[in-house]
């Protein structure tokens, strides 16, 4: 089926981006400020956004090898969209999820050899005892039938957020399978802190893993034994993006509290000093100190006040958009907004945003080299962006 005819058959509506202009606070201590966006018209955008289907608060996307689209909402479902057809299926066999505040369903994604085993990865936030929860990752067999609808087999737990604490915020749990075919996952802090620097749990960490949750022997805090030998990094405060470069290196954005997001280029056993440490400050007025006032903790390469929330992010690597190839792309929540950075070696700065008016949960990279987005909220549209005519 050609591009058209599908477009038709769907009864796709295409919607044009507009752009946004938010000037950042400049950084200190080598992080980059967030550039304004250029202010161009709404026919000078490079991508003309169509809506493809429609989900119930949404968190993740990850397509199939057959082109089609595993979609996560938060309140435990998981949906199965055969892009050809339009048809939506859900799979049954996921977990019971612990729904309320940013909890619920979360990431999914493929083993690196999902063509042959048929293993995907999925995250979620769980419920403890005495009014307690955690993140929690499983890996399960993923079956279809011919009609696009299916199940998971054999779910097992390999992951927990360690301890499980009070409260329904700053989960993180994005997952990501590295080059060198290690999972890692993104732990925040739950909004407790201090956990971030504390090596006796894996709260405000990034965790990296063999593929069966097993755990590698060349993790930098490996030695110490216990929780700690999870660990690549810590001092993080609720990261919801995580990706490779195409040199391998991992980068990964995270939330600030009131002000001073942030984009890190993430090294082994570095400490990225929350709450120690922020370029932003806390939500009832007190200050934190900037990260130049604290040289050994890792700086971020980009910060950005005022906000944008990011959530979602790929560095892009197709041939769709040849201007933006080795891009990254982040999803912005209270900013509405599409933002794209540019990366030179292990600096990276903002080059582009892109008013969506909408919040933006979640962004992919579709076989294509077409940018899907989702967006967040009850009716939130799946979007798919390509190169204007």
């Amino acid at each position: 089926m050609t591009r058209t005819s599908l477009l038709l058959a769907l009864g796709l509506v295409p919607i044009l981006a507009t752009s946004a202009c938010n000037a950042a606070d400049p950084a200190a201590n080598g992080a980059q400020a967030a550039a304004p966006a250029a202010s161009a018209a709404t026919d000078q955008r490079p991508f003309t956004a169509t809506e493809v289907s429609r989900f119930d608060q949404p968190w993740a996307m990850t397509f199939l090898p057959d082109g089609s689209l595993l979609v996560t909402e938060k309140r435990g479902k998981l949906q199965h969209l055969d892009l050809s057809s339009g048809q939506k299926h859900e799979i049954t066999g996921v977990p019971k999820v612990a729904y309320g505040g940013q909890g619920g369903f979360g990431d999914i994604i493929l083993h690196p050899d999902f063509a042959r085993n048929h293993v995907v990865y999925l995250s979620y936030a769980e419920e403890g005892t005495l009014d307690t929860r955690g993140a929690a990752v499983a890996r399960a067999t993923l079956t279809l039938d011919a009609s696009g609808a299916g199940q998971l087999k054999d779910l097992k737990v390999i992951w927990r957020q360690s301890p499980k604490v009070s409260g329904e915020g700053h989960y993180g749990h994005r997952l990501a399978f590295g080059p060198d075919g290690k999972l890692w996952i993104s732990s925040s802090e739950r909004q407790k802190f201090d956990p971030a620097q504390d090596m006796g749990g894996n709260l405000g960490k990034i965790v990296r893993l063999n593929d069966d949750g097993s755990l590698p022997a060349d993790n930098p805090f490996a030695s110490q034994g216990g929780v700690a030998a999870q660990v690549w990094s810590l001092g993080h405060r609720n990261i919801l993006g995580m990706a490779f470069d195409a040199n391998g290196k991992l980068w990964a954005h995270e939330m600030g509290p009131a002000g001073g997001d942030e984009l890190n280029l993430i090294v082994r056993g570095a400490n990225y000093g929350y709450p120690v440490v922020s370029n932003g400050d806390h939500y009832d007025g007190r200050p934190i100190p900037d990260h130049s006032t604290r040289p050994e903790f890792a700086a971020p390469k980009v910060t950005w006040t005022p906000v944008i929330s990011p959530a979602g992010f790929v560095i892009y690597s197709g041939t769709l958009f040849p201007q933006w190839k080795g891009s990254g792309f982040i999803g912005g929540l209270s900013s509405t907004s599409l933002v794209r950075v540019t990366f030179d070696g292990d600096s990276a700065r903002e080059a582009e945003r892109f008013n969506m008016g909408e919040r933006i949960r979640e962004v992919e990279q579709g076989p294509d080299g077409a940018l899907w987005l989702l967006e967040d909220g009850s009716k939130a549209r799946l979007l798919k962006l390509t190169p204007k005519a």
